[in-house]
């Protein structure tokens, strides 16, 4: 990976990229997407990176087989310096950690290998068969928010609690233990959880895990872990932590983006008054406007982040071997030679091809359980709220800016 040492610093623009509007994409995306579709800049940690930005060379880089998703590779485009903190200097932790970062983020057979255990609980069969039990939690969580009364914080009150509650169904985690679990995993991705807390978090959850998983590969019962174990059994493709970690990411993963899509969603809709309206009047339209607020928000930008295993000639550049280098879901979503006036919200767009999921072999596994969860969420919470509003504006919220995940902190709500 080269440094800002070898080209002029001063021309070259740094990432993450301001945004002028917090609902908006950084304003620099139009341009890198039209006129600079594969340029430099600089992260965060002093080292440059290949952005990559227009929607078909996008599309073109996420099934490239000569670029690796391997977090652990040298060149690899962290965001920020890799400085051990106090929890990752915890060894059973740190390597606990590493095999959680190694679930997925793996390249050609083994990479392929891991997704035929776990791709057949996601289906989009097995995933709709789940819509009587998400509209159910979807109606407790909004009846808890009511009987608590006016006002609440969006987040804590629903946005979280909703797909956190849907991962410990499918990860069968025991009644009696989900109340510890669920506070210890939003310790885990709270912004003022401190250090030592995070740190705590993670070992309790990776207990609980690991002794789940004992569990199932002792007794594997009918459930996505139980079958997951049963298939390992069978094609020998995961250790005992390996599984463990796979847990783990699915558990991460399969909350944290969907929560900050709906706080986004949520926000996106109420600035755009006209479109709440449609949605209000016809909430058919639900899965449709799920597509276009995955297009528009992308909250899982530099989810692309990749490093090359050799050089690659994309868009008129040349990416070295083991240059980092980030496909830019946000600035694709809206480049304007695939979505017509792109920064404008609208609920009846056929969005259906956007790369808010990702594309190719890393696409996103649980992207038919994140749709659905927000349509259900969308089709429920302007109906039994229609008065729902923003109580501060939004310009003064407190948005998760440098993240991997793009969100919002709290979101302060009356109704």
């Amino acid at each position: 990976m080269t440094t800002p040492n070898d080209a002029d610093s001063a021309q070259i623009p740094a990432y993450p990229m301001a945004r002028g509007c917090p609902l908006h994409q950084p304003a620099e995306y139009a341009d890198l997407s039209t006129r600079r579709p594969v340029s430099r800049a600089v992260l965060p940690s002093g080292k440059s990176v290949w952005l990559v930005a227009s929607y078909e060379l996008v599309k073109e880089l996420l099934i490239d087989p000569r670029v690796s998703s391997n977090r652990f590779h040298a060149g690899f485009p962290h965001q920020f310096r890799q400085v051990p903190t106090a929890a990752q200097q915890d060894a059973q932790l740190r390597q606990k950690s590493a095999v959680i970062g190694r679930a997925f983020g793996v390249d050609g057979a083994e990479h392929a290998a891991r997704k035929r255990l776990v791709v057949p609980e996601f289906t989009v069969r097995k995933v709709q068969a789940l819509r009587p039990r998400v509209q159910e939690i979807v109606d407790d969580c909004l009846d808890a928010m009511v009987a608590a009364g006016s006002p609440a914080e969006l987040m804590s009150a629903f946005a979280l609690l909703v797909p956190s509650r849907v991962i410990c169904d499918l990860l069968d985690v025991p009644q009696a233990d989900r109340e510890y679990f669920l506070e210890r995993t939003m310790t885990m991705v709270d912004h003022a959880s401190t250090v030592e807390q995070r740190k705590q978090a993670n070992i309790d959850v990776l207990s609980s895990l690991d002794g789940l998983i004992r569990a199932k590969e002792a007794d594997p019962s009918d459930d996505v872990l139980g079958r997951i174990v049963r298939r390992n059994v069978e094609l020998g493709v995961l250790s005992h932590d390996e599984i463990v970690g796979m847990a783990a990411f699915l558990l991460i993963s399969g909350f944290e983006t969907t929560a900050n899509m709906i706080s986004m969603g949520t926000l996106g809709l109420l600035e755009n008054p006209d479109q709440l309206e449609l949605l209000i009047a016809d909430p058919g339209l639900a899965a449709n406007a799920v597509e276009e607020l995955l297009r528009y928000f992308s909250v899982s930008d530099p989810a692309g982040s990749r490093v090359a295993l050799e050089d690659i000639e994309i868009g008129g550049e040349t990416i070295r071997a083991g240059d980092g280098v980030i496909a830019l879901a946000g600035a694709a979503n809206w480049d304007p030679a695939v979505f017509d006036d792109p920064e404008r919200l609208d609920i009846r767009r056929n969005a259906g091809g956007h790369l808010a999921f990702g594309h190719g072999a890393h696409q996103c596994i649980g992207l038919h359980l994140a749709r659905l969860e927000l349509e259900v969420v969308f089709s429920t919470l302007f109906q039994r709220l229609p008065g729902l509003r923003v109580t501060t504006p939004v310009e003064d919220l407190r948005y998760k800016v440098g993240t991997n995940i793009y969100g919002v902190h709290e979101v302060p709500i009356a109704w």
